[in-house]
């Protein structure tokens, strides 16, 4: 007896089935998220990526930032990623339906990213860390990246964008000469800072675990 079509069929419904349950579920559940509207502060919620910044995902990209950075805060319990100071909460689907490619990134050889941008809102801040991570992180892996930058001869008025003056003695230019981000450094920063999930969305109600109280200090609750 022939079984080769009866074989067939069923590696087809397992196949079928599987896709179903890993895909369609998932659609059916998410693929309805809608932004959510806030009535008291007047705005949609994720908000909409600013054209520099949606320009600075792109470099962000191209620069495979996502070979060493995770956009994705894990709930308590599943990991220490809150106690870092990561994220205020977990990551939830609200997060990103903004976004037409998610990254969440397979590696954390540097800290993970989602909220970056309520982390670390200086912009000075990420110029000095990506010219030279030991600037701001003295013992990072991360390589500097000072090619979004350009070194340059001050000709009348110096850029208000550059940083020169911010940097270690040991980085700056000779005199007459400034150092001011290129067009995908400010993108890239601009991208950095947008990176924040603080908004509490209905499902976030759940996702809060309080923490354990400290050995002997039980008794310090009112």
């Amino acid at each position: 007896m022939n079984r080769a079509p009866l074989i067939f069929l069923s590696i087809f419904f397992a196949l079928a089935l599987s896709w179903t349950g890993i895909v369609l579920v998932n659609q059916i559940s998410y693929g309805s998220l809608q932004p959510v509207y806030d009535e008291n502060d007047g705005k949609a919620y994720p908000l909409q990526t600013p054209g520099l910044a949606a320009r600075g995902k792109l470099v962000y990209q191209d620069l495979g930032c996502i070979s060493c950075h995770s956009q994705q805060v894990r709930r308590l319990g599943y990991g220490s990623d809150i106690a870092r100071g990561w994220g205020e909460r977990q990551s939830v689907a609200h997060d990103y339906i903004r976004e037409d490619r998610v990254l969440l990134g397979t590696m954390r050889t540097g800290p993970d990213l989602r909220n970056i941008g309520a982390r670390q809102a200086d912009h000075t801040w990420h110029y000095l860390h990506l010219y030279d991570p030991q600037i701001t992180s003295a013992g990072s892996n991360m390589p500097p990246h000072r090619f979004l930058f350009e070194t340059r001869k001050v000709i009348g008025q110096p850029s208000p964008k550059a940083i020169q003056d911010k940097l270690p003695e040991k980085y700056r230019p000779k005199a007459g000469y400034e150092i001011v981000p290129t067009e995908r450094g400010e993108s890239l920063v601009e991208y950095l800072l947008s990176l924040k999930d603080t908004y509490a969305y209905p499902e976030t109600k759940n996702v809060y675990v309080e923490p354990a109280p400290e050995a002997g200090k039980e008794g310090e609750k009112k």
